[in-house]
């Protein structure tokens, strides 16, 4: 499974007033484990990037000066993300820049939904805290994940920080591997539900009765008749007497 936690940065907030991408940052996750084949880059957007959008990101007319176009990395990135399915944080802004970028190249280019698989983040929390506040920060606090390095919005920062929030939300950790066994992360794991299990008291064992016995052996015997002595308990009872 490949996923691709995807964030942009840009010059202002509507493409159809000529905003543009200045930064686009990419994290890849296979089978929800960082790979580190990450996409970053910094893009020159030719036009002055807004006050207040400047005071968000951090990023100057002047830092992007000497960098890329969209146009020459265009094909990068699409072979980057095709086929993956991508997780952002409030999808509809990141996909309207992005499918208007290629949009300015070639009507040629398709929408990025229909070449990978979109998963809104925001979407996802608002179903699990409804009527709460859902941004990257208040996600951070609620599931405690350290962005305190987050001084200023950055592409591949917000991608790497939401990949964190995204495993959180969907479930964390799935499934002890053989990596997490070899680096001690499924030892130290399974140490502790031994721990918590050794620590509780007995269980209380509450036997069948007389009466439900035969009860169940009545319903067996349904079960065998009908099924032409094909009920497996049966026949794991008569193992189990051999």
């Amino acid at each position: 499974m490949r996923q691709i936690v995807l964030d942009t940065e840009t010059t202002g907030l509507e493409p159809e007033q000529g905003h543009r991408i200045i930064e686009i940052g990419c994290v890849e996750m296979i089978e929800r484990r960082l790979s580190g084949n990450n996409f970053h880059q910094y893009l020159q957007p030719d036009r002055e990037i807004d006050q207040a959008a400047m005071e968000v990101h951090g990023i100057s007319n002047e830092f992007l000066a000497d960098k890329p176009r969209f146009a020459d990395l265009a094909a990068d990135f699409m072979a980057y993300v095709r086929g993956a399915e991508l997780i952002i944080h409030n999808a509809p802004f990141d996909l309207g820049f992005l499918n208007h970028e290629f949009r300015m190249l070639d009507s040629e280019w398709p929408e990025i939904s229909s070449c990978c698989t979109i998963t809104d983040t925001l979407v996802m929390a608002k179903g699990l805290h409804p009527g709460q506040r859902n941004s990257l920060d208040a996600l951070c606090r609620r599931y405690e994940i350290d962005n305190s390095h987050r001084e200023l919005h950055g592409a591949l920062l917000d991608a790497e920080i939401l990949a964190d929030v995204y495993l959180a939300m969907s479930g964390g950790q799935a499934s002890f591997s053989l990596d997490s066994m070899q680096t001690g992360e499924g030892v130290q794991g399974l140490m502790g539900v031994r721990r918590l299990a050794a620590d509780r008291a007995p269980l209380k064992v509450i036997r069948a009765g007389r009466d439900e016995l035969e009860s169940h052996q009545s319903r067996l015997d349904v079960i065998d008749q009908a099924s032409g002595g094909g009920c497996l308990w049966r026949k794991l009872e008569g193992k189990a007497a051999g």
